[in-house]
């Protein structure tokens, strides 16, 4: 604290001897930072949160209850409220994970996002890319792990299944609720889904029936 770190409550807050912590940066109620961890100038590390063995640096914030463990996190990067995030992950510069989003084994790459409920596990994600919610890898098929790799700027919309192994490539746009099992093209568009069914007037005869049938 004398050197420039904010510790807010220190009397609640774990940091193993090991750890190193730049200037300006705050660590929040609850937090427990541990092992060799390594926090670089301005960061923020958010209340009941857990930093184990972990590479931050510059500028970083992880918001309140999230869990980061051997993972990088590049200048700027942002992670929580709720995140989680482990094994060798890699989280580049600028890149956003968002509550409730978990990391496995995965490299987000430059400003990349993925906002909310989603899991991307033996991934290689590359920049600008947007992760809609509700997103999966399927990395395990019951015997082994495979990879998912997207390329820079692609799109993925919400409630995707991207079945590994695949490739989705640069540019390309996944519709919403789409599960792709195979290889999508740089600047393509892929849709997984059933269409969409309209039965006019079906709502209100079930109502009439239902009535019919109880009077």
């Amino acid at each position: 604290m004398l050197a420039g770190v904010t510790i807010e409550r220190p009397e609640t807050v774990t940091i193993d001897a090991s750890v190193k912590i730049g200037m300006d940066s705050i660590v929040e109620p609850f937090a427990r930072i541990l092992g060799s961890t390594t926090i670089g100038e301005n960061c923020r590390i958010g209340a009941c949160s857990i930093v184990s063995n972990c590479r931050l640096a510059d500028a970083v914030e992880i918001l309140p209850f999230s869990h980061i463990v051997d993972s990088t996190l590049e200048h700027g990067a942002h992670a929580g409220p709720y995140a989680r995030v482990r094994m060798q992950s890699q989280v580049e510069a600028g890149a956003v994970i968002g509550n409730f989003v978990e990391l496995k084994k995965t490299r987000l790459g430059a400003k990349s996002k993925a906002q909310h409920l989603a899991y991307l596990g033996d991934s290689s994600i590359g920049s600008g890319v947007n992760i809609g919610a509700g997103t999966i890898t399927c990395n395990y098929d019951g015997k082994k792990k495979s990879p998912t790799t997207i390329g820079d700027g692609a799109f993925v919309g919400s409630n995707s299944t991207l079945v590994a192994p695949v490739v989705v490539g640069k540019g390309s746009y996944v519709a919403a609720g789409s599960v792709i099992t195979h290889e999508v093209p740089e600047d393509a568009l892929a849709l997984g889904r059933s269409r969409q069914a309209v039965k006019t007037g079906w709502a209100k005869h079930r109502r009439e029936t239902q009535a019919a049938a109880t009077k």
